[in-house]
């Protein structure tokens, strides 16, 4: 009954969500700008009370400040009233409190938080407004915790579909990267929390992450590798920055004077605290001038013997650090602690909150619009419970839960609604259920992986299926109306430290998959994963292809509401995903993983520009997911016909919803450019809207487009370039299904 009541208010929420966004009925829509999320300014009015608490400091009190005193702290200085600096590691949501000085879990009884979905589930719901609730009530959570950082968003470019982080990084695509970073940022912030941003920057592999020399032309760099830096900066104004393990044309990104001081803070006008990730300092004097503020890490025999301990307190001693070079930093720690009320105006700190109802809420918000609709050609979904008396459950992603797993942070909560607790509470009492598990995932990497020492291992991994599990999953379906397949990968198969060998779909499933679709032609294939695999044969053999990711506390209800109906889906895919390695970009030239030294031969054509820009076709493009309905978009017009590099473009369109089912559409603008002058990707992300359309309805949307967004950097002027002439505004709801064009003049 409990579960049934969940359930209830789950739907309720979604229907009153949608109730909220529907009230324009079939007027025009405006298209969710990242301008309505500004972030507060780092205040400079503690400057002179800063300046008071540092002359007051010993040489030693100020270089505890600038690094790791415990797990997750810096050291305060009790007898002046600075607190520690305190840290919480938040991707899926608040880590459980650790002990102080080891890796060994608390085991506390208050820490349970919610599971919050993955990166790439919420960049799939492709909606800032949802961005902004998952950043605000994580740092609800966080501030209920006691913290002042939360060390997330993670949001480097996904630009191998190998990357052991896919799952949790964002996107392939920086504009979509920054249209839902800067509304997390700010929500997070909101709560007297610093979101610290990482990993800065062109940290997009696990393979010698803590070695290997990034190189790339000045362009790729600007126009794909920093733009959700830069806006999550700017215009969300994030209070903290986390270096990155790896090197940056030859410096290590926490002592390269270029990426932290020309261009985040002379540039960018950062005001914050950059934090090393753990271990990736590697000298005193260099990281330090170079600005990095904080050093943390494990690795070092005590606290003490960091780089920024007792090695900086020597080299001050010795003359070759300048005291005031140690105040610059402490000054930058202090002044976060006051923006967050750490210090200063405590009474009016926000308290947060905790694994509530209404955190779990937003979790099931975000899971329920990030599930994606690959295919359903016989429209076996949603399923009609009507007619359907009895359904196999099959697979280890029907009962298997992700809160925990793998090398990177988890989350220790309270609720993990499972797919299939979440069936057995909704499906009517009339259907049966016959459950089967089809096969095991244990698996175990080639050699034990070591913080920081990472490599590219094939694993030691369950590579085919036990018949004796196959029988019992092919008598399930056989005896059932409908078969649902609950499949992909887990959390230990996709993981921070260590980059996948291929595309393969692990545990030997696909001989599962064949063989429950022979069983019972009403085959539903559910997949679980962060990032693309190898599913060509799965898409020729299976008319209905669901796509789900590891989605927090009530992914379980939100899946299981997209099968049934309640839920119409309407999550696009956040990458592309390729018919075979070699299509995409790093591994067409060659250049992943590298060795010593990587180089980013692909340039900007990274995801959907290479593969739309060379021809080349996906398995499914980026953008792309189906809904329950059918939709079109028709008389697509721009507001003038010619603009100047000052104006903003507004592009209007009619959407219609020709289905039977109420549901959301997400329109994407690309822009060309014929004739450039530089070398351009076919078509690139400058826009988009999702929309609630009612069944039989229309509506006109709104998108616009800033003249500056259309820039390109220059090299040679070290400068973003608008060029003049005609660009086509290609509007569609994939990038490679454009149904409407629009072209305007740039004078």
């Amino acid at each position: 009954m409990k579960n049934k009541i969940l359930c209830l208010s789950a739907a309720l929420v979604l229907i009153m969500a949608s109730c909220k966004e529907d009230k324009t009925s079939n007027d025009t829509v405006a298209q969710p700008e990242t301008a309505q999320y500004k972030g507060t300014p780092m205040s400079d009015e503690f400057d002179a009370k800063i300046d008071s608490i540092v002359g007051q400091m010993t040489l030693e009190e100020k270089i505890g400040l600038l690094h790791g005193y415990s797990m997750f702290t810096n050291e305060g200085v009790e007898r002046l009233g600075v607190p520690e600096l305190h840290m919480a590691d938040g991707p899926l949501g608040i880590r459980e409190e650790l002990q102080r000085m080891s890796w060994a879990k608390l085991g506390l009884d208050n820490d349970f938080a919610t599971y919050y979905p993955a990166g790439a589930g919420l960049s799939a719901t492709w909606s800032p407004e949802l961005a902004h609730t998952f950043g605000r009530s994580i740092g609800e959570e966080a501030r209920a915790r006691g913290k002042d950082v939360l060390l997330a968003p993670a949001f480097n470019i996904i630009r191998t579909p190998l990357g052991g982080r896919t799952y949790e990084y964002m996107t392939e695509d920086p504009f979509l990267n920054k249209t839902l970073i800067v509304p997390y940022v700010v929500g997070v912030q909101e709560n007297n929390v610093a979101a610290c941003i990482k990993h800065y920057a062109a940290n997009n592999q696990e393979t010698n992450r803590g070695t290997v020399n990034v190189l790339m032309d000045e362009r790729t760099l600007r126009e794909i590798y920093l733009p959700a830096f830069h806006d999550a900066v700017v215009k969300a104004n994030a209070y903290s920055v986390m270096g990155a393990y790896n090197k940056f044309r030859g410096d290590y990104l926490c002592e390269n004077p270029y990426m932290l001081q020309d261009v985040l803070r002379d540039e960018w006008g950062f005001k914050g605290v950059v934090i090393s990730d753990w271990d990736a300092v590697h000298t005193t004097k260099k990281a330090l001038e170079a600005g990095t503020d904080l050093e943390m890490g494990t690795n070092a025999p005590s606290f003490d013997e960091f780089w920024f301990a007792n090695p900086l307190i020597q080299a001050v001693k010795d003359g070759k650090v300048t005291e005031a070079e140690v105040d610059v930093h402490a000054k930058r720690i202090l002044k976060l602690l006051f923006n967050v009320k750490a210090m200063g105006n405590t009474d009016s700190r926000a308290e947060g909150s905790l694994a509530t109802e209404v955190h779990y809420k937003d979790a099931y918000n975000i899971a329920a619009e990030s599930v994606v609709l690959l295919k359903n050609n016989e429209s076996l979904l949603p399923l009609n419970t009507q007619e359907v008396k009895s359904i196999a459950v099959i697979g280890p992603n029907a009962t298997a839960k992700h809160a925990q797993g793998g090398f990177g942070a988890g989350v220790k909560t309270k609720r993990e609604v499972t797919p299939l607790e979440a069936l057995k509470a909704k499906l009517p009492e009339s259907v049966t259920i016959n459950y089967a598990e089809g096969y095991k995932t244990l698996f175990k990497p080639k050699k034990e992986m070591k913080f920081g020492e990472v490599t590219q291992e094939a694993k030691e991994t369950v590579t085919d299926v036990d018949p004796k599990m196959i029988a019992e999953a092919v008598e399930a379906a056989k005896k059932s109306d409908i078969a649902i397949l609950f499949v992909g990968a887990n959390r230990d198969y996709e993981t921070e430290a260590s980059d996948r060998i291929d595309l393969s779909l692990p545990f030997g499933q696909e001989k599962l998959i064949t063989a429950v679709k022979a069983a019972n032609p009403k085959t539903i294939v559910v997949f679980v994963a962060g990032a693309p695999y190898d599913i060509n044969n799965v898409e020729k053999e299976n008319s209905t292809i669901v796509w789900s990711w590891y989605n927090g506390s009530e992914g379980g209800n939100a899946l299981a509401d997209v099968l049934l109906g309640t839920v119409n889906p309407s999550g696009k895919l956040p990458w592309t995903m390729p018919k075979q390695l070699s299509d995409s970009p790093a591994h067409a030239t060659n250049s992943f993983p590298g060795e010593d030294t990587v180089t980013y031969q692909e340039g900007i054509l990274v995801g959907y520009r290479w593969f739309d820009t060379k021809n080349v076709e996906p398995l499914y493009p980026f953008g792309y997911g189906l809904s329950y309905s059918d939709f079109e978009l028709a008389n697509a017009t721009a507001n003038k016909k010619s603009y100047n590099e000052d104006e903003t473009i507004a592009v209007t369109i009619d959407v219609k919803n020709t289905g039977n089912h109420d549901g959301k559409e997400v329109v994407q603008l690309y822009v060309s450019k014929a004739k450039s002058a530089v070398e351009r990707a076919a078509k690139e992300l400058k826009g988009f809207n999702k929309v609630l359309v009612k069944a039989g309805n229309s509506k006109k949307v709104t998108i616009k487009v800033p003249v500056k967004e259309l820039a390109y950097y220059d090299k040679n002027s070290k400068g973003w370039v608008v060029e003049k002439g005609d660009y086509t505004f290609k509007l569609g709801n994939s990038s490679k299904n454009i149904t409407q064009e629009v072209t305007v003049t740039i004078q």
